[in-house]
């Protein structure tokens, strides 16, 4: 008795395979009986047995991730149970750090536990020594008969036996042994050759999904159904590459001739994994996306760091950056645009050569797509190195010049919200054209042609008949009055890197004179 108060005893049952839990009376059973007649030999001492059932069938006693546990240790936290009654401690767990934990639980609520076949008393210190050397020897038994199994099963797949898991569509287990379903296997032949005809896992998984393919239906041993749903394209490369349809093994990496029949024929795999290649190759080069990285590999910052691509994302625009990486003790990231510095390069590139001399992969890099420009700048730029205050260029050998590099002057400045690569005019040969800074221009003439033809009607109403505020309408015109050089500048893309949109929009003091404007704006 506790206080004169009976004492919550509740039994604790695990068995670590599911074998044998269908019969009549089994392991669990077994277990059970015997912590009964014990809180019976202890009824003098206020000891009842509560009714539910704390029972874990093939669980290991490796971690406490068991229903039956967890189900117990809450009931422990509720106040509910005040003593777990079990066969023998291993029944418990045969991890100390797991054993660590179920005692805490058990000390906050000042319930205990007890092993009817193992004596002890875990309020000495002899007795908690003699539990944690019975827990060691339970560890260790358990992590031996672990590395026992997987000897077991990498001897047993070196001879081509399966081994368990999930079942790869186009099979079933029968036997122990993987055996062809026919329906499922023409499935699969049809992913291998229509991935053939599309060229793309994407685009596979369209096709698959507008056909009503579906992933393989799977039961767990709880009852559970899962699958049924489309094939997603992380499952469709791992069913490409997946050599257990070419009558294989694998195992770490390794694959070792298996007892089951191939489904898919060593040419038809063989040309799959082909594509596959070609397809990794090409994002790598940037093939067909719409704003490669075409520096990758070759940016280094000022401490010698390599700088890889990344981006960030503001509501529908992807800003791209090359971005070094910082480990603890280091000093901050270096980050710069990557639309920038490839312009630069680009430009530097096409700077070399007189028209009459470049070789054909440079007279169309200015406007070439992403692959000839990084086909051109993985054949004449060796690196590219990001100072405080210039980029530094290396070039090849295959360029016929003196000089190896280049040094520009550069520095980062501030629009609006995103950061820009600002060189010297002479350093630019690529146009960097803002739609929204040309746009704010083309509104700008419109307003002030709308206000010269306004006649008799106010500033108000002339704005009010094209949907502007008086005070916008009054930025647009002072801004149609922009220098004539400088507003195809504009249009051209050879304005200064600091010079867009919300800047131009916000000048309050835009003067009259044309020069004083240019050395407003850094025209010089």
């Amino acid at each position: 008795m506790r206080d004169g108060k009976p004492v919550r005893c509740a039994i604790y049952t695990r068995k670590s395979t599911e074998e044998g839990l269908e019969q009549a009376f089994n392991s669990l059973d077994a277990q059970r009986e015997a912590c009964s007649a014990y809180i019976a030999s202890q009824r003098h001492e206020g000891w009842v047995l509560v009714p539910d059932l704390y029972d874990d069938g093939g669980y290991s006693g490796g971690n406490i991730d068991r229903p039956g546990l967890q189900h117990l240790l809450a009931d422990v936290r509720a106040g509910k149970i005040d003593v777990i009654v079990v066969y023998k401690v291993d029944r418990l767990t045969r991890s100390l750090a797991d054993f660590a934990r179920i005692v805490d639980v058990l000390d906050q609520q000042g319930a205990s536990f007890v092993s009817i076949t193992q004596a002890f008393n875990t309020t000495t210190s002899m007795g908690r020594l003699t539990l944690n050397v019975l827990l060691s020897f339970a560890q260790f038994e358990r992590e031996v008969t672990g590395e026992r199994i997987r000897d077991k099963i990498a001897a047993s797949k070196a001879r081509g036996m399966w081994m368990g898991g999930n079942v790869p569509l186009g099979y079933q287990v029968q036997d122990r042994k993987l055996v062809i379903v026919p329906d499922d296997a023409a499935k699969l032949q049809m992913i291998y050759e229509q991935y053939l005809a599309l060229g793309s896992v994407r685009a596979l998984a369209g096709q698959l999904d507008t056909q009503g393919v579906r992933s393989k239906v799977r039961v767990s041993r709880t009852g559970k159904t899962y699958g049924g749903a489309a094939l997603s394209r992380g499952a469709l490369y791992l069913m490409l590459k997946n050599r257990t349809y070419l009558g294989e093994v694998n195992f770490k990496g390794k694959s070792y001739p298996g007892e089951h029949v191939a489904i898919i024929e060593p040419e038809l795999f063989a040309a799959v994994q082909a594509l596959l290649a070609q397809n990794r190759n090409n994002n790598a080069d940037g093939v067909g996306l719409k704003d490669p990285s075409l520096l990758v590999g070759k940016v280094w910052d000022y401490l010698g760091r390599r700088m890889s691509p990344s981006h960030t994302s503001r509501r529908t625009k992807r800003y791209r950056y090359y971005a070094s990486a910082t480990e603890i003790g280091q000093s901050k990231a270096v980050r710069v645009p990557a639309g920038d510095l490839e312009a630069i390069v680009i430009a530097q590139l096409c700077r070399l050569f007189d028209e009459d001399d470049a070789p054909i992969q440079l007279l169309s890099l200015s406007t070439g797509d992403g692959l000839e420009q990084r086909t051109a700048i993985a054949r004449y730029v060796e690196r590219v190195d990001v100072c405080a205050d210039r980029i530094n260029i290396t070039f090849s050998a295959d360029i016929p010049i003196a000089a190896r590099s280049t040094s520009i002057p550069a520095a980062l400045v501030s629009r609006g919200r995103e950061k820009r690569i600002a060189v010297p005019p002479d350093q630019q040969r690529t146009a960097q054209r803002d739609p929204a800074l040309i746009k704010l221009v083309v509104k700008a003439h419109m307003a002030r042609e709308a206000l010269s033809l306004a006649g008799e009607r106010s500033v108000a109403e002339v704005a009010s008949a094209r949907g502007y505020t008086k005070d916008y309408f009054g930025v647009l015109v002072r801004i149609g009055y922009l220098a004539p050089d400088i507003v195809t500048a504009i249009l051209d893309g050879r304005q200064p890197a600091h010079l867009n949109r919300q800047r131009l929009a916000r000048v309050t003091n835009l003067p009259i004179e044309w020069q004083r404007q240019r050395e407003m704006f850094g025209f010089g």
